[in-house]
């Protein structure tokens, strides 16, 4: 149990923590020191009609389901964002999430300001959203060279693709710039922490202060 939760009097709805950044700015290794060290925070799980991989378990890394699922889910309004990426389709389901948020659990959501933006259409209120920034197109290219994942051609194209997606920071709440990972990692975990206390994520917030008042 965290400290958080032991010392929680009041009861809270979640938040959605949704991270986006160009590749090689670091989101994703911040994302995972942040589930390493918040307890209260997991990660969101997308659906996918494209067959798991070796390894791959239903409900861990993907909701592994149908194309014909995967359109009545549309159909219904049963995604928070969704997309077609090549041949397959992706999407978030709204109720594991909703089932979180409503148990004081928080998400953490990896996607770009595409998907941002439909999640935004469907759940503004709880959102809080972290841009990463890369300090600078250089070292951007550096840490693409040395993550070794890409060839040259990819990572020319990941770079192409960088200044259009840095180019819709405004739509975000919080800029962070990744100089150093801890010292990025210490920032979000601010930013959460802040965001967690705002007084309309208290729901309990009312009787507690109607209770303390009769209490005078």
């Amino acid at each position: 149990m965290s400290n958080e939760s032991k010392n929680q009097i009041i009861d809270r709805r979640g938040l959605m923590l949704i991270m986006s950044s160009p590749s090689g700015a670091g989101k994703s290794t911040i994302s995972r020191a942040l589930l390493d060290c918040e307890a209260e925070l997991t990660m969101s799980v997308s659906a996918t009609t494209r067959p798991p991989r070796p390894g791959e378990v239903d409900g861990r890394d993907y909701y592994f389901i149908s194309v014909d699922d995967y359109h009545r889910m549309v159909a219904n309004g049963e995604f928070l964002e969704h997309a077609k990426v090549f041949d397959n389709y992706y999407g978030t389901p709204r109720k594991p999430v909703e089932d979180a948020l409503s148990q004081g659990r928080d998400v953490l959501f990896d996607v770009d300001w595409q998907g941002t933006q439909q999640i935004a259409e469907n759940a503004e209120k709880d959102l809080v959203r972290v841009f990463i920034l890369p300090p600078s197109v250089k070292e951007l290219e550096r840490r693409l060279y040395n993550r070794a994942q890409d060839s040259e051609e990819v990572v020319k194209k990941r770079m192409a693709k960088a200044a259009s997606e840095m180019s819709h920071y405004f739509e975000y709440d919080y800029i962070v710039i990744n100089v150093d990972v801890a010292e990025s990692v210490a920032n979000v975990r601010s930013i959460l922490h802040a965001e967690r206390l705002k007084r309309e994520r208290q729901i309990g917030l009312h009787d507690f202060v109607t209770e303390l008042c009769g209490e005078g």
